[in-house]
């Protein structure tokens, strides 16, 4: 049971500081205050399935490996089947350079300071309106903290994989990842659970800061079980001449509702947002992007592409503003779905405030269906039903999958095979 007391063991169980017990506390008086979302549309139904008070929710709730991305040239440092090793080898190379990667835990201890000054500010639990930031705001207990120093470029990705440990569990997961002044880092997380008989709740929030002249991009490779309702808040502020990118593959889970947001704050900020949605069998992806344009000319891009299939759902909301200082900025946004079957769904939704003046955004919505003459075309050149339909998916991919570097690209290619012959 989510209760104050509860609350108040767990900050005391990982020693933390009285300012985050109080952060953890106002977060649950706003948990407890909010209804459970009802603008989800569709999703409402998922949402109100949730009993809270049968989720386990401990202080490890989830398993973390750190990764050597394989083609890196980085086999000396350590290989990925022994994830301590592996973390060693990435820990050595942040630490020759000042890069800090820690988990939470260790953040907190070595690195307060930092923590404090950002922590909960680029998604505040109390002003968001969203009850599962407020309740990943008061119980989460895992997470990591990135923080890259002014000039610091990596070389290579930091790759991690997060692994729900068991069933009915309530997972809660944080990251915080600064870049400062003409940094760049490549974060990649894959994200995967078992199939268990009980259903279980993942709701994260990214936060992220990318100041003057640095670049940030956030590669998330997803691949729950169809038993995990999944929920996650991203959101990241942008300085002058600063870029950061959202990559986003949305397969397997139940549900899945995951909106990145980018506030571009000053002149020349930059944010792209690529994702790619499957919704099977009984899931619901309830994916999206948002753009804030807060200042003269800033760009922005989303591109999106979903497949549904055995009557799934599949829908991209893909929000823009900008607001009147926002003069001589562009956006452009392509979306696209694909239907595979006549039981199945999918949308684009767009929605654009224009507040500036002279600004330029391009839009492209595109939702097609699988048809018999495609088919009829592909099986008559001997390919099987199931190899044209992944043909046919895989075309309909291709423009995206570019945007990726060559092993994401076919690791998603492969998940999708795999999806697509059930």
């Amino acid at each position: 049971m989510i209760t104050r007391d509860f609350v108040v063991a767990l900050s005391e169980q990982l020693n933390e500081p009285a300012w985050l017990r109080d952060f953890r506390l106002c977060a649950l008086d706003v948990f407890l205050k909010l209804p459970m979302p009802l603008w989800r549309g569709s999703a409402s139904a998922e949402f109100s399935s949730i009993d809270f008070e049968k989720l386990v929710h401990t202080a490890s709730a989830e398993t973390t490996n750190w990764h050597i991305p394989e083609g890196l040239g980085l086999d000396s440092l350590g290989g990925t089947n022994d994830a301590n090793l592996a973390y060693q080898s990435v820990q050595r190379q942040c630490d020759q350079i000042g890069v800090i990667c820690l988990p939470f835990k260790q953040a907190l201890q070595q690195h307060p300071e930092l923590l404090r000054e950002y922590f909960g500010t680029i998604i505040p639990p109390t002003s968001t309106g969203d009850k599962f930031v407020a309740l990943n705001s008061a119980v989460w207990s895992g997470g990591t903290f990135i923080y890259l120093p002014k000039g610091v470029k990596m070389a290579m990705p930091l790759q991690i994989q997060r692994k729900i440990s068991s069933g009915s569990a309530g997972e809660y997961q944080r990251t915080l990842l600064i870049v400062e002044d003409g940094a760049f880092v490549h974060y990649v997380e894959g994200c995967s659970a078992p199939i268990y008989t009980s259903n279980a709740l993942h709701a994260s929030v990214v936060e992220a800061v990318v100041k003057k002249g640095g670049r940030c991009r956030y590669t998330t490779i997803q691949n729950w079980s169809h038993n995990i309702c999944n929920v996650v808040a991203k959101r990241a502020l942008v300085y002058k001449d600063a870029s950061m990118e959202w990559v986003d593959a949305n397969i397997g889970s139940r549900l899945t509702v995951k909106h990145p947001a980018i506030a571009l704050l000053e002149t020349g900020a930059r944010g792209e947002i690529i994702s790619f949605a499957f919704a099977g069998k009984e899931q619901y992806q309830d994916t999206g992007a948002q753009i804030m344009h807060c200042a003269p000319r800033t760009s922005s891009k989303i591109t999106s592409k979903a497949i549904s299939k055995s009557g799934g759902r599949a829908n991209f909301r893909a929000e823009c503003a900008l607001e009147k200082c926002a003069e001589g900025s562009n956006s452009r946004i392509d979306c696209g779905g694909l239907i595979m079957d006549d039981q199945s769904h999918a949308e684009a939704v767009p929605k654009i405030l224009d507040e500036s003046h002279g600004s330029q955004i391009e839009k492209s919505l595109n939702v097609e269906k699988i048809n018999d003459e495609q088919m009829f075309y592909l099986q008559s050149r001997g390919l099987s039903r199931e190899d044209a339909m992944m043909m046919i998916a895989s075309g309909f991919l291709e423009p995206l999958l570019k945007e990726l570097p060559m092993e994401y690209a076919v690791e998603i290619k492969q998940m999708l095979e795999v999806e697509c012959m059930n």
